[in-house]
């Protein structure tokens, strides 16, 4: 092991606790499953490749903002910050920042895919040297701590790439929000994605790809289920459905039932009528306004930067 790079720290998920989160999910009116089950090493490996789809805005979107605004970002980051990404993946986008950040204390990268994270991490250790690393293996929408860092930083910055944040409900993000507060500290901030609302079209293309893609990423989720759980999901009665809901202001990602049928398990039986729908994943889309109101309480916003189309911003917030 390379010498910048620290020991995994673990907060690992008890499959009771999980096996508990699923039938209670798969139980509701509703039936509903964690997206965070989609990452696990296959699915982030799915996720890598719907990021490169020419459907998917986001990320192509997110980076070139990124690339012509990296000069500025960085300066809001300051120099011996401690980075801690949240939902780190395959940490592509990060390395673009450590390029030009001066004198960065630190990064810790948190990921629910440890196989993802300690490759990812191997090749960065690599590739920077001189750069701390201390990979943490959690579910970071639940509580967790950051591991004992014996490093000189000044202060935290919380990088939350991506449109993540719009898989949570209006309360949910608000709980996750105060979390992020509480582990950024009086000093700190957070860098944070979020996807903007624009066309219908547009949006819903971005997640039914023609290739298949997302849709294989959606049924993995059920793969997961039949593996670690030991349940017996029939992959091939259930196909892929996402769909732009205009009240709500988000994407839905859906797995519909082909046919009725059971699924098991461990000792429940669950049944599914033709066409009920368990919902995977929600995506919310913001206005720039929508946003700011939601982190007033506990950020203040202190720059935006959006592309040309202002599909997407990246959004540097302080901690109030």
């Amino acid at each position: 092991m390379n010498s910048n790079l620290k020991a995994l720290q673990k907060f690992e998920l008890e499959e009771n606790d999980l096996l508990a989160e699923v039938l209670e999910g798969l139980q509701r009116e509703q039936k509903q499953l964690p997206c965070k089950l989609f990452y696990d090493a296959r699915g982030s490996s799915l996720f890598d490749q719907i990021c490169e789809l020419a459907e998917y805005y986001p990320t192509r979107t997110e980076m070139e903002i990124m690339n012509k605004y990296i000069d500025e970002i960085s300066a809001f980051l300051r120099n011996k910050c401690l980075l801690v990404e949240l939902g780190s993946g395959s940490s592509k986008k990060i390395r673009l920042l450590l390029d030009h950040l001066e004198e960065p204390a630190g990064y810790v990268p948190v990921d629910i895919s440890e196989e993802h994270l300690m490759m990812a991490v191997t090749s960065l250790a690599k590739d920077y040297p001189k750069l701390k690393i201390i990979p943490v293996h959690a579910d970071y929408t639940k509580a967790f701590e950051l591991p004992s860092l014996s490093l000189p930083w000044s202060h935290k910055v919380i990088y939350y790439p991506g449109s993540s944040i719009g898989n949570f409900t209006l309360s949910e993000a608000t709980i996750f929000l105060k979390r992020i507060a509480k582990l950024a500290g009086r000093t700190g901030g957070l860098l944070i994605g979020v996807d903007l609302k624009k066309d219908k079209n547009v949006l819903e293309t971005a997640y039914n790809d023609k290739n298949g893609i997302t849709a294989q990423f959606n049924l993995n989720i059920l793969s997961r289920i039949n593996r670690e759980l030991d349940a017996d999901f029939d992959l091939d009665q259930w196909r892929h459905f996402a769909f732009y809901n205009s009240d709500e202001g988000r994407i839905e990602m859906h797995l519909i039932s082909c046919k009725n049928q059971y699924a098991h398990i461990d000792n429940t039986e669950l049944f599914f009528r033709m066409g009920e729908s368990i919902l995977t994943e929600y995506s919310y889309k913001y206005t720039l306004e929508e946003f700011e109101r939601l982190v007033s309480n506990l950020f203040k916003v202190d720059h935006v930067w959006t592309d040309e189309e202002r599909k997407f911003s990246v959004q540097y917030l302080s901690v109030r």
